[in-house]
């Protein structure tokens, strides 16, 4: 049986290390490479055409960006999961459960009201760190939230 891990000392952050390295990587070489491309492009391009490619590089690292901005945050008063598009904020009453499953791309986290989202911020591709994140995750509802008995 694994040995239990205690709750981390809040505020925590969990964020993935691979997914943000990849997504600002490639975010910081596409806008260069549109920049580039811009300047060598040939004559019959205008200042606008030139324009569009640097804006459309732009437009392709801000959904980077957003892929590599996921987190979950613990503080005292909840949790906050920032996925791609959107944020949750829950306090720790509503928080009842995190499972990771063999397989699963990212950790899912039941709330009271019967909502299940996924929090993109722990990727399961980092088997180890991922299943670290889970179980200290699970060790703070555990600790603070209302499923204390468990």
């Amino acid at each position: 049986m694994p040995e239990p891990v205690q709750p981390p000392p809040l505020p925590v952050v969990w964020r993935p290390r691979r997914g943000r390295i990849v997504a600002y990587g490639f975010a910081v070489l596409i806008v260069l490479g549109s920049v580039v491309m811009a300047i060598l492009i040939a004559a019959p391009f205008k200042l606008a055409d030139r324009l569009a490619i640097v804006g459309f590089g732009c437009a392709v690292a801000y959904v980077l960006h957003l892929l590599g901005r996921v987190r979950v945050e613990a503080d005292d008063e909840g949790i906050t999961v920032v996925n791609a598009v959107r944020t949750y904020h829950y306090t720790w009453p509503e928080v009842i459960d995190v499972t990771l499953l063999v397989g699963d791309p990212w950790p899912k986290i039941d709330f009271s009201d019967g909502r299940t989202i996924g929090a993109m911020g722990i990727q399961g591709s980092e088997k180890a760190l991922a299943g670290r994140a889970t179980a200290e995750l699970s060790a703070l509802i555990r600790d603070r939230g209302e499923a204390r008995d468990q």
